[in-house]
């Protein structure tokens, strides 16, 4: 199916904050939703989302959810009212928990809270409570920032909240935005919406199908099953944080000044990145693509889209340095291995042990046609249709997710490799820009609603 750009725009532009926009488009692409497995009760973590796990050239790969959307926003209530607010909107969460069980054949919710919400309505609680990072000495909660590969023009966001929204159904998701927009205790920023997936069952994937009905430059040479737009598979399990590891408390980055109150939460990092198609599959052959995501030199068959990265493939500082001297360029996986991947063994505060090479990131990352948003209030952040991705990830810490964005830029542990800014060999760089960025902290389920409101 291939759609006008006139359609596409008119899509996008539609309704009351972007309703029947060209996502949904996916489910008449798609069909019938996959089978999902009935989830458990909600756990204490937001963050948390059960997804069930195939297999992908003999690897471990997590199916993710075909929509995802965030909605940013301001708050729209004073001091005086967060409590009041605060009850208002747990109401409607606490409904959704127990209409949608917690995986993509229901719903997921997370809402993420920025600095700019803490500095302007809870200062005080604030300044006592938010977490500190220990490595870093500085706070768990820090402002976005430039890194060198960011162009200057990269804006960095000052939203209060964002709310990441995960499922299998357009419909509930727009169901749980039009109810959160009901309270009115928000004025939306904007709406964030995407796909990915689609693929693993040996059909065209969403990807491909979306970009090939958006007039994508490029959209013909994704491959037809690609779980993302550029080709290869992002979600194996061994590639993704396990169980708690991302927490704020696991891995014991964290002090939390004697309080419990953010234990089982989170740091999400937002950002928007858009992807040249055609520059990465015209001027990258499928070895060098490899090159570029893996490790350079890294032999794989042609067209394969699962490239297997078991703690027993990681990277150290060392090999990506050699790399680096041999061939004049790293790999995008290889290198943020130095800083994302358990350099030894660790027991966490939750008692399990998570085995050096383990994956400390959780990524839920998705495609979108955004530019740079799929809805704003006054229509100007609406563009023509391009290939991008909603960067979503959840990690410990502001600076654990700063350190691993260095070292795609070949800033590793002890070492700056001396690249250009936007260099061919920088792995990723080359076919990227991204367009905003920025923090926030993911209370637990418990304080989700206007956290330290109350404190």
């Amino acid at each position: 199916m291939r759609l006008t750009r006139k359609q596409v725009l008119a899509g996008a532009a539609a309704g009351a904050l972007g309703a029947g926009s060209i996502y949904d488009l996916v489910d008449r692409l798609a069909g019938a939703a996959p089978a999902r497995a009935a989830a458990p009760p909600p756990p204490g973590e937001q963050h948390l989302f059960d997804l069930r796990a195939v297999r992908s050239n003999g690897v471990e790969v997590l199916v993710p959810p075909r929509h995802s959307e965030v909605l940013t926003a301001r708050v729209a209530v004073g001091r005086a009212e967060l409590r009041d607010a605060a009850r208002t909107l747990e109401q409607v969460l606490a409904a959704l928990d127990r209409e949608y069980p917690a995986n993509p054949a229901g719903l997921g919710v997370t809402l993420a809270w920025g600095l700019p919400y803490f500095r302007r309505l809870v200062p005080d609680a604030a300044k006592r409570l938010l977490p500190f990072d220990r490595r870093a000495q500085r706070p768990a909660l820090l402002d976005a920032r430039r890194f060198p590969s960011d162009p200057s023009s990269t804006t960095l966001e000052s939203n209060d909240v964002a709310v990441l929204l995960r499922s299998d159904s357009r419909a509930r998701i727009d169901d749980a935005v039009a109810r959160i927009v009901a309270t009115k205790v928000f004025q939306p920023t904007s709406r964030r919406r995407g796909f990915a997936g689609g693929g693993f069952g040996g059909g065209t994937s969403l990807p491909k199908q979306m970009a090939t009905a958006a007039g994508i430059p490029g959209a013909d040479l994704i491959p037809d099953t690609a779980e993302l737009f550029l080709g290869f598979t992002s979600t194996q399990r061994d590639g993704l944080g396990h169980g708690a590891i991302a927490n704020l408390e696991t891995l014991g980055y964290v002090d939390f000044r004697g309080s419990d109150y953010f234990r089982h939460g989170t740091h999400m990092h937002l950002s928007h990145i858009v992807e040249d198609l055609e520059a990465w599959y015209l001027n990258f052959g499928f070895g060098e693509r490899v090159s570029t995501v893996f490790k350079p030199g890294l032999h794989v068959r042609d067209g394969v889209q699962t490239v297997r990265q078991a703690p027993r493939d990681v990277a150290t500082t060392g090999s990506v340095r050699d790399d680096y001297r041999r061939t004049g360029s790293i790999g995008h996986s290889s290198a943020i291995q130095t800083t994302s991947r358990l350099q030894r063994d660790v027991v966490g505060t939750d008692g399990v042990v998570y085995r050096k090479g383990a994956a400390i990131p959780m990524r839920v990352d998705f495609n979108t046609l955004d530019n740079p948003f799929a809805w704003t209030p006054d229509g100007k952040g609406v563009g023509d249709p391009v290939a991008a991705v909603h960067f979503v990830v959840f990690n410990p810490t502001s600076d654990d997710f700063h350190r691993n964005r260095l070292a795609m830029d070949g800033v590793l542990p002890g070492v700056r490799l001396p690249f250009p800014p936007v260099s061919r060999g920088q792995g990723f760089n080359a076919i990227l820009q991204t367009t905003r960025r920025q923090n926030f902290l993911v209370p637990p389920r418990r304080h989700r609603s206007f956290p330290l409101a109350s404190a």
